[in-house]
């Protein structure tokens, strides 16, 4: 038996398959995603501020501050907070997140060519390299964003009587980074015929071929009918045939009138009686 990367394969469908139609929906919502994470203030909040009001609420992110107010929904930002910003995750956090962004749009860039629906077969080389922008770039979404959590309350300006929360950023790039990793893993399997080539819509050419003789239906079956104009033997039973019949008649037959003929030619002198 021929080994499985020596057959010949075939395509059972021309539309796209369902791996890369999942890698090219899932990889610009955690695009989105990511990208609202990277420019929102809201990593982590802190409450309970000390000479401050009640109310106040310290919005923190890797780009900005804001300071807000529940009461009034007041929010300012730009505020300056120098021990913050030089902090060693506030730096790196910047870093990897512009960068995952930036991957993420040329592996999309890179997988559109490949997966081409308009084409009887994807590239899957292309379509797997684009795949694998975007696995990298939801790796470098995760690092900072599980590290920043880790250190949430050892990050500075942050005193013990201080009530420190996750902020939606946090949760916003989990699953935007979890979306572009699972799309570039399924993107990138593409690449090869794993799972006996059902992830690309491919079967085996041997075994596509003997479905079909096997799906076919057998030619109909002959079958002889005797034939009922048979010839009467001279041994029968009936003394007399359809001849016979035909030909002794112990009555005579009427005769058919003859057809009148019409004699248009007539030159006789007229009679009397005629007039």
């Amino acid at each position: 038996m021929p080994r499985r990367t020596a057959q010949e394969w075939i395509r059972t469908s021309m539309r796209t398959p369902g791996i890369l139609i999942f890698g090219m929906v899932l990889s610009p919502c955690g695009w989105i995603l990511d990208l609202t994470a990277t420019v929102a203030p809201n990593w982590r909040t802190i409450h309970n501020i000390p000479n401050e009001p009640a109310d106040l609420i310290i919005q923190q992110g890797i780009f900005d501050i804001c300071r807000a107010f529940d009461t009034n929904q007041q929010i300012v930002c730009n505020q300056d907070d120098t021990t913050y910003f030089n902090n060693q995750i506030i730096e790196v956090a910047q870093g990897l997140m512009v960068a995952s962004l930036i991957v993420t749009l040329i592996g999309l860039a890179v997988a559109i060519p490949g997966v081409r629906c308009w084409k009887d077969s994807p590239r899957w080389t292309v379509a797997g390299l684009g795949g694998l922008l975007i696995f990298l770039s939801g790796v470098m979404t995760i690092i900072p964003i599980a590290w920043y959590t880790h250190i949430l309350n050892d990050v500075t300006t942050v005193t013990p009587t201080l009530d420190v929360r996750v902020g939606f950023c946090i949760i916003l790039g989990y699953i935007g980074g979890i979306f572009e990793i699972l799309a570039g893993f399924v993107m990138f399997i593409g690449i090869c015929r794993c799972c006996g080539g059902k992830n690309r819509g491919e079967r085996p050419l041997e075994e596509v071929t003997g479905a079909q003789f096997r799906h076919q239906k057998p030619p109909p079956r002959r079958v002889d009918v005797p034939s009922l104009n048979r010839s009467r033997s001279s041994a029968s039973s009936v003394p007399y045939s359809k001849d016979s019949m035909e030909d002794d008649v112990s009555f005579p037959r009427a005769k058919s009138p003859a057809a009148r003929s019409v004699n248009t030619s007539y030159s006789g002198r007229p009679y009397d009686a005629d007039l």
